[in-house]
């Protein structure tokens, strides 16, 4: 990206260390989910589970502990995981592609990235709702699953897209190699988890999406 990094040098060392308790959280939970007493009721769900490590970090740990385990299918902790998880891998497949494609829009691949991630979360979405709803259940038809992930995805647009933005603005985006990229990467996704709640809940309530992944 086409700017001055402008973040504080603290930020590289928490970044590694938060990467790399991530990285150790989404093992432990991968580990824990292949024992026959933790299996969840789908293989979606669990790679939803896996996947909330990469950007909670240690604190997807505990929640798992006393919500992935459960019955809580309409828990309010655990509804806008498969959406984190989609823009998660999202970053991991979209930020490289884009930086080896060497697209740009007016002259800033950060407008491509929002676009090529939005994209990849909305089709990880769509096939997650389709292999997690139970077969002959009212959310199975191919348009709903649809329309929950362009409804998610877009309400998560509004914390991570706009989280991106402003570091952009600010001048406090650090380049996709910096490990500070990846841990801000991790704040926006966070971000995202808020802003797209309402619209999670809102998407359960007309019956149009999954329940969570549990």
């Amino acid at each position: 990206m086409q700017m001055v990094d402008r973040v504080p040098d603290w930020v590289t060392p928490v970044a590694w260390i938060y990467i790399a308790l991530s990285v150790a959280a989404a093992a432990w939970i991968a580990l824990d989910v292949r024992r026959d007493r933790r299996r969840h009721a789908s293989v979606a769900s669990e790679l939803v589970w896996v996947a909330s490590g990469l950007y909670l970090g240690p604190f997807a740990v505990p929640l798992h502990r006393r919500r992935g385990r459960d019955d809580a299918t309409t828990s309010a902790a655990v509804a806008g995981l498969p959406g984190g998880g989609a823009s998660a891998v999202a970053h991991l497949v979209g930020v490289p592609l884009v930086l080896l494609s060497g697209l740009t829009i007016a002259g800033i691949d950060l407008w491509v990235m929002i676009i090529v991630i939005g994209i990849i979360a909305m089709l990880l979405l769509f096939a997650y709702e389709r292999a997690a709803t139970p077969a002959g259940a009212a959310t199975t038809g191919p348009g709903r699953a649809a329309v929950a992930a362009v409804v998610t995805v877009l309400a998560f647009d509004v914390g991570m897209g706009g989280w991106m933005l402003l570091l952009h603005v600010t001048e406090y985006m650090p380049p996709a190699t910096e490990g500070s990229f990846w841990f801000l990467m991790q704040v926006g996704i966070i971000l995202g988890l808020v802003t797209g709640y309402p619209a999670v809940r809102w998407l359960q309530r007309q019956r149009l999406a999954a329940t969570p992944a549990v």
